[in-house]
């Protein structure tokens, strides 16, 4: 069976990721309000961040590897079902 519309899939994905565990993002937005309230510097929160996204990361490449791994093609086969069989 074919893949529909693979252009756009990592991008999707990786967005879909970021949403469903936003809560891997606490610590930054912490850091931020930390940053506008008692003026540390921003690299902090953005460090935070930057762990959020590095946490999803490698998630999505080991499935994406393991889904390319599993499609395999299989070789053509016999048929051997005389009613689909075509007539020349």
């Amino acid at each position: 069976m074919g893949r529909v519309g693979q252009s756009g899939g990592f991008w999707l994905s990786f967005l879909l990721n970021l949403l469903l565990n936003w809560q891997w993002s606490i610590p930054g937005w912490l850091l931020l309000g930390l940053h506008l309230w008692l003026q540390i510097p921003v690299w902090w929160a953005v460090g935070g961040f930057a762990l959020w996204i590095l946490r999803i990361l490698p998630g999505m490449w080991l499935m994406g590897w393991a889904a390319r791994c599993s499609a395999g093609k299989d070789p053509p086969k016999e048929n051997k079902n005389p009613y689909s069989k075509k007539s020349t």
